[in-house]
């Protein structure tokens, strides 16, 4: 094999791209009523006719995670990690308007639990592979590609056990690109740019529970569960936290004034001028703490014995500490805060050959591309890839209509990715691991 000329491609992938994304959404992997299994299983069996072979990680029956690996040109570079999860989260089928696990394809889009978040990728990473093989050819340096199960849910059962059991599947990597970032946003009518993740904030999921004097509900009781943790949450819900600009979101901040040559001090004005974009990137400037759930009690007429409610909190980078205490304080004494789950923030830097690369790569497919870091608010794999020493990047990049409310597919009612992207996605990831 010889190694890959910058644009030579016969774009086998873009004819396979689309098959593989619908296939892979017709395989219901939801977490946690669904193993990721099948899913692990398809992926190997196409990357495997290629003569890709697979490490194979269950941890727990169906929760299947695998890892593979691209030869490259020169063995000396440091190896990119391209990472990508199998799981997705439940649909409501009577929420739809198609099928979620359906795989459906009409209107230019392939619709489906999953699409965006994120089997479209998914599907790009093995099109790309198997375009290699058929062409013969070699990416610049080793590509290792892992397929993570149980992403949706914290990454217990995926990629922490993955990073935590088989750390030696990632020596050598230096940096890694994976969810959410590389997507189009249309800033104005002559400016494109590609949101880039080199951050994003921790999480901690917490448990609230409160115990108090069991009685008949037409009784005085100053002693009510539900009433203790019913002002908790309503404490935690009004709480304003204050506002902090980190490195990166100044970097984004000062970037897309000068993309649209305004000034960039005032944040609020940049806000209103990034349209649906604009609650991400206000979410990115706080702390936050959203109550959601809540339940206690079993009749009308009973006052029950205990009541509980499920916060999601979302830290910025070097607030773990400080976000913990405030959560207890906003809870009250009268409530425990049990961490459901916790995971670290994460912040990569900017100005390495990587994001250089990456703004080549997209170039060559849009000659309007601009590339700008963001801060991700959702948390990905990258909380565990980054423990071993590893940049982690959003990069799935996405080349989007400029009416599509991308911000709204993850995780929402009738999720789609257009036909169009999947082959962008295609073509920028083979441009970026042809030359990097």
């Amino acid at each position: 094999m010889t190694l890959a000329a910058p644009g030579r491609h016969d774009f086998r992938a873009n004819t396979e791209v689309v098959g593989l994304c619908s296939d892979l959404l017709k395989i219901n992997t939801s977490n946690p009523t669904h193993g990721e299994r099948a899913a692990a299983e398809y992926v190997a069996a196409a990357l495997s006719e290629v003569g890709i072979s697979c490490e194979w990680f269950e941890p727990e029956p169906q929760r299947t995670s695998i890892v593979a690996r691209l030869p490259g040109s020169d063995r000396t570079l440091p190896p990119l990690l391209v990472h990508a999860h199998l799981d997705v989260v439940p649909a409501v089928a009577e929420d739809w308007s198609v099928d979620p696990f359906g795989g459906l394809v009409e209107d230019g889009y392939v619709w489906g639990r999953g699409a965006v978040d994120m089997k479209g990728m998914v599907a790009a990473m093995v099109a790309v592979a198997r375009s290699y093989r058929a062409d013969g050819l070699l990416p610049h340096r080793d590509i290792v590609m892992a397929f993570f199960a149980d992403e949706e849910a914290g990454g217990r059962f995926g990629a922490e056990h993955v990073v935590g059991t088989r750390p030696d599947l990632f020596a050598g990597c230096e940096d890694a690109i994976g969810e959410v970032g590389g997507f189009s946003h249309r800033l104005s009518p002559d400016r494109r740019c590609y949101l880039v993740s080199t951050a994003e904030k921790g999480a901690l999921w917490a448990r609230l529970d409160a115990s108090g004097r069991a009685g008949h509900g037409s009784m005085l009781n100053d002693d009510n569960a539900v009433s203790a943790v019913c002002q908790a949450v309503s404490r935690i819900a009004e709480h304003d936290f204050p506002r902090e600009v980190s490195p990166t979101v100044r970097l984004f901040l000062d970037r897309v004034a000068e993309l649209l040559g305004v000034p960039g001090g005032d944040i609020d004005d940049l806000m209103d001028r990034l349209g649906p974009l604009a609650k991400m990137i206000r979410a990115s400037t706080q702390d936050t703490c959203n109550p959601t759930s809540i339940s206690g009690g079993y009749k009308a007429n009973v006052v029950p014995s205990r009541a509980a409610a499920t916060v999601d909190g979302r830290f910025l980078p070097g607030h773990e500490d400080a976000f913990a205490r405030e959560l207890h304080r906003l809870a009250g004494d009268r409530v425990s805060v049990e961490t459901i789950f916790q995971g670290p923030a994460v912040e990569s830097p900017w100005d390495v050959p990587l994001v250089e690369h990456m703004q080549r790569a997209l170039q060559r497919e849009d000659p309007e591309a601009v590339i700008v870091p963001y801060m991700s608010t959702a948390f990905t794999d990258a909380k565990w890839i980054s423990r071993l020493g590893i940049r982690c990047y959003g990069f799935s990049p996405l080349l989007l209509p400029d009416d599509l409310d991308f911000t709204a597919l993850f995780h929402g009612v009738d999720e789609r990715v257009p036909v169009s992207a999947l082959h962008f996605s295609v073509a920028v990831l083979r441009n970026l691991f042809d030359e990097y």
